[in-house]
């Protein structure tokens, strides 16, 4: 039987974001990306990207984004 791969999704405290992106940098899906709205401080907060990309990468929740990220603006949840 084949193994299902771990799904993840993580929730990015917009207001919390300075925009350092290092989670943008350590992502190894590139499911995070720089956000087109400014958040309450000016910032360009990170935001992740829901789904799977068209070369069939998904968040698998590594917690890497979260691990690295100063403000502790992101927290990683795994699907059931």
């Amino acid at each position: 039987m084949a193994q299902k791969k771990k799904r993840g999704k993580i929730i990015i405290d917009r207001e919390r974001c300075k925009g350092c992106y290092l989670c943008i940098e350590v992502c190894p899906f590139q499911r995070i990306e720089v956000d087109d709205t400014l958040n309450r401080k000016g910032y360009h907060p990170a935001r992740f990207i829901e789904g799977v990309s068209e070369d069939g990468k998904s968040c698998t929740a590594c917690t890497q984004c979260a691990l690295v990220c100063p403000e502790v603006a992101i927290e990683v949840y795994r699907a059931k």
